[in-house]
């Protein structure tokens, strides 16, 4: 805050687009030197920078350009306005004289070009100092009261006498002559001298017209600033090109209009190279070479020999099973009248589902309807199964023999199955007093707490509901199954 002995003026504005919203920027004023007060015993100096609020607004306190005892005295501050979207701001001088309080710009600042960029704060005028030291009346009476009295009329002056005309001088010399006019017409033009002269290409150092176009001539340039195709030579290659590979105008070419194969479509011979998406091959690719990491191609007969001498399901025409049946007990096991039994198995690549597999001992028929056999993935939901099985087909037709047989029956739809765990479950209903129920092959599984969870990642791999629906359950829950029966062998074809 400035000392009180220092008179101030405060300096407002607002600045506003033509449609009524605020401007933003700011107004800045500049004093031409570091102001010296040795009565306040300050000195002032830099810019007083006014930036414009959220209404386009500004006010500044700053001395007086006619403060007493100011050094130095006798100079205007410079306004300059920078403002948003008005590149160039203005820029013009002020006095703020004291007498002036308050000043707004816009009663200040300069519009019209023409004026000049200084611009002082009006003072009061004479009419004004006249009022305010007591005349009273209207500004043509201010002015009235300034014309005095006539004054007396002065003497009037003597009469001049005239003298009498001298006598004739003698005349002057002859002037200097003037300069020569201007030359008369041509008398030549490019060394020819005739009434009617016609100059050729020659004459002016140029080739004639016909040559342009021509062997050894010269080629012009049309209205569109290129040489006329008529002015091109033909044949050697010279002239415009008519088509490529068959295209006119815009030709944009192709791999495929070059016999070529577009960008990243073609599997390099040599070279890293990643190759994205699903892919057919007409015959199907094979190497020599045994893989040597996890991630490398491998041979079927490579991969056959890891099995050693086992037995593998597919060498018996399935897709998986649940153990091999060779190592089954030795007697088979009724599955009982109405519980649904369970087992796990898994499939070790994607595989199409058509037949649920199981290996009967020996069975005279007689199911009842609400026998049923169905597929079910890792969560427990149902993702296949087949008819009642008291109707359904067998293979063989004829599995009542005394020495048994493999038997599967059909889905009632294929099912294209990934990779990965799945439950077989069936239920089986016959009349328990004849026995007419099928004799199924087991595993021994009289291993006790609990029989059927085994490994580090332990899974179920066989078990039993006590009560089971007449119709296959959307879903199963595979915690639930009871953890003590018999360990039934089944497979998938």
């Amino acid at each position: 805050m400035l000392p009180e002995s220092i008179p101030t003026v405060t300096v407002r504005a607002r600045f506003l687009t033509p449609d009524g919203q605020p401007l933003s920027g700011a107004v800045t004023f500049r004093a031409p030197a570091q102001l010296t007060f040795p009565a306040a015993d300050v000195i002032l100096g830099g810019p007083v920078v006014a930036q414009l609020d959220a209404q386009g607004q500004i006010s500044a306190t700053l001395p007086a350009t006619d403060a007493p005892g100011m050094d130095p005295s006798g100079w205007s501050y410079t306004v300059t306005e920078q403002l948003a979207g008005i590149p160039a701001g203005r820029s013009y001088q002020l006095l703020l004289p004291a007498e002036h309080p308050v000043v707004d710009l816009a009663d200040v600042a300069p519009t019209d070009p023409t004026k000049p960029t200084y611009v002082a704060v009006r003072g009061d005028s004479a009419y004004e100092v006249a009022l305010a030291t007591g005349f009273v009346g209207t500004p043509a009476q201010w002015l009235a009261s300034l014309v005095g009295p006539p004054g007396p009329a002065g003497a009037t002056g003597a009469t001049g006498s005239r003298g009498d005309t001298g006598a004739t001088g003698a005349q002057g010399p002859q002037g200097v002559p003037g300069k020569d006019g201007a030359p008369g017409v041509v008398q030549s033009v490019n060394g020819k001298s005739a009434p009617s002269i016609t100059l050729t290409a020659s004459d002016v150092g140029a080739l004639p017209a016909s040559a342009a176009g021509v062997t050894n001539g010269v080629a012009t340039l049309g209205a569109d600033g290129k040489v006329p195709a008529a002015q091109l030579p033909t044949g050697g290659g010279g002239g415009t090109v008519d088509s490529v590979n068959g295209k006119t105008g815009a030709v944009a070419l192709v791999a495929a209009d070059v016999g070529a194969e577009a960008a990243g479509t073609a599997v390099l011979l040599t070279g890293a190279q990643t190759i994205a998406g699903a892919k057919t091959f007409s015959s199907v690719p094979s190497s020599n070479a045994a893989p040597t990491a996890d991630t490398h191609l491998a041979r079927k007969s490579y991969v056959d020999a890891l099995g050693g001498g086992s037995w593998l399901p597919a060498d018996h025409g399935l897709l998986s099973w649940a153990f091999d049946p060779a190592a089954g007990h030795s007697a088979p096991i009724y599955p009982g009248s109405g519980p649904v039994r369970v087992t796990a198995l898994y499939l070790r690549t994607p595989a199409t589902v058509a037949r649920i597999v199981w290996h009967f001992g020996g069975y005279a028929g007689g199911l009842q309807s609400g026998s049923w056999a169905a597929l079910y993935n890792s969560a427990g939901t149902r993702v296949a199964q087949t008819g009642d099985l008291s109707t359904a087909p067998y293979e063989p037709a004829e599995v009542h023999t005394a020495g048994g047989a493999t038997v599967s029956t059909p889905l009632t739809a294929t099912y294209a199955a990934p990779a990965g765990l799945y439950y077989v479950a069936w239920r089986m209903a016959y009349n328990t007093s004849t026995g007419d129920g099928p004799m199924m092959l087991v595993a021994e599984s009289s291993f006790g707490s609990p029989p059927n969870v085994f490994g580090l990642n332990p899974v179920r791999r066989f078990g039993s509901y006590a009560t089971g629906a007449s119709a296959a359950p959307a879903s199963i829950t595979v915690g639930s199954m009871d953890n003590g029966s018999n360990r039934f062998w089944a497979a998938l074809a």
